[in-house]
């Protein structure tokens, strides 16, 4: 086998600095090596064009590397100083939204034009929806215990009990979150560093990752922005359960935040891997009530610690309404006909679409069984009559219910950041709708699905951008596809 040319600038592990120059989708910074043999590119996630960086090579190709962002060693001329501790998981948040905004846009229409191979694209564009809360608008945060701190002074890693967010390329390492981040709840944040003392003084330890041992493991809270609640979470190991005293935690809690507190929740989760909520293990309430309600449209949702429910609520409204509204443009085509939508979730799109369409059959479909039971829950709650919910799979669903055989003219698609399979993307075309709405938080996979969409006679029609995670690269897009 000839073996496979290496470049000649950087290898896989090597720690360089470098200058961003331009700006790629997904928040890839561009960043170029010049030297005699020619120039070369990095792909720096999470910068901005501007900045010098500091990165740690993770993949080296024959054209290009990509590399992990450590540390911002000077920041871009466009960024503002800000009253937030900066998190890992707000990148842009120096960054004035409406440039965060430009650069969201370009990108994004880029990616059509290359992978979808829509050239013009701009002239299809109709809306770009901000966030109406540009800060502190996340209904949930999970925050991370580690006995692995790190020293700013000295730039290493020390023993220390820490509850805030892993550092920056790293998964070993935690890093305390002293105050708001300007994310999440204001209140909270700033408390933060209390419930770590008050964790700190039982002298159990923080989870010690590269050990894999230690009792505390994650706080993780849900916010209603309809009520002001907070659900709180703590994820334990079960070894020094019984030197730990849960009820007295709640009552710390209510101290703190009064009224605000729905419930504390426990969960036991013994295994190595990184996950909040383990496959195994126990979730139990210590206090409270372990649901809270949120409102999207006049409609309410009942949410649990394992419900999926949008992460910014009330942009999450300016979505649904924009995809309400491309469902529904033509309303003589839609009344009396059957609107699915597929990937449906909890329901919260197909609800919201009957109680705006009279004459209109709403299916709503997802493999996801559970979800569909919530779905099911939250349309009785809201006396919404007209929805259907079913857990099935697309491919066999017209078998199963040819009741609807050729009655669907619109379907509403929202799949997860994967994207929709190619085989299943074809069934959803056999389904032979007029037209179809399509939600997606990753813009690249719905560029590659335009391709095989246009190839089966779908034109796109128009196409909106809306912000629901401001200061990070994510973007949300809704497209309408006609035949």
């Amino acid at each position: 086998m000839p073996r496979r040319e290496r470049n000649k600038f950087v290898k896989r592990g090597q720690v360089i600095e470098i200058l961003i120059e331009d700006y790629a989708f997904g928040g890839k910074g561009i960043g170029r090596i010049r030297s005699e043999e020619g120039e070369f590119v990095v792909f720096v996630p999470n910068t901005l064009p501007g900045q010098l960086v500091k990165a740690r090579i993770d993949k080296s190709k024959k054209k290009y590397a990509e590399a992990k962002l450590l540390e911002v060693l000077k920041d871009s001329e466009d960024e503002t100083t800000s009253p937030y501790q900066q998190i890992p998981g707000a990148p842009y948040i120096k960054l004035p939204i409406e440039k965060q905004h430009e650069y969201k846009y370009s990108s994004t229409m880029d990616l059509f034009k290359k992978i979808g191979k829509v050239e013009n694209i701009e002239d299809y564009f109709d809306e770009f929806v901000s966030s109406p809360n540009v800060f502190h608008y996340r209904n949930k945060m999970e925050y991370s215990f580690s006995a692995i701190g790190y020293d700013n002074e000295e730039k290493t890693d020390v023993d220390e009990f820490t509850l805030g967010f892993k550092r920056r390329g790293t998964w070993w390492i935690g890093e305390n979150l002293n105050k708001d981040s300007g994310l999440f709840d204001e209140e909270f944040e700033n408390s933060l560093a209390k419930i770590r003392e008050y964790c700190e003084d039982t002298k159990l330890a923080p989870w010690h990752a590269p050990r894999r041992e230690g009792f505390f493991r994650y706080f993780v809270i849900r916010k209603s922005y309809k009520t002001d609640e907070l659900l709180f979470n703590l994820v334990t190991t079960s070894y020094d359960l019984p030197k730990f005293n849960l009820q007295k935690f709640a009552n710390f809690l209510v101290e703190l935040f009064g009224d605000r507190v729905a419930g504390l929740l426990h969960t036991i989760n013994d295994e190595t891997g990184d996950r909040t909520i383990a496959t195994t293990g126990s979730i139990d309430l210590v206090y409270g009530k372990n649901k809270i309600v949120e409102e999207l449209l006049g409609l309410n949702f009942e949410i649990s610690m394992k419900s999926f429910f949008q992460t910014n609520p009330k942009s999450a409204e300016k979505l649904y309404t924009k995809v309400v509204d491309y469902a529904l443009e033509n309303k003589e085509a839609v009344d009396n006909t059957v609107v699915m939508d597929l990937f449906c979730g909890t329901g919260t799109i197909g609800q919201i679409i009957a109680s705006k369409a009279n004459n209109t059959k709403i299916v709503g479909v997802d493999i996801v069984a559970s979800a569909i039971k919530d779905a099911k829950e939250n349309a009785k709650r809201n006396n919404i009559t007209g929805v259907d919910f079913y857990a099935a799979d697309v491919g066999k669903f017209l078998y199963q219910h040819p009741q609807y055989k050729n009655k669907i003219r619109t379907i509403i698609l929202d799949p997860a950041r994967a994207g929709i399979a190619p085989k299943t993307l074809k069934k959803i075309i056999q389904l032979n709708a007029d037209r179809m709405v399509y939600v997606s938080c990753n813009p690249a996979t719905q560029a590659r699905d335009t391709e095989q969409l246009h190839e089966a006679g779908y034109q796109i029609k128009k196409i909106s951008l809306v912000d629901q995670f401001p200061h990070t690269s994510h973007i949300e897009t809704v497209v309408l596809f006609e035949k």
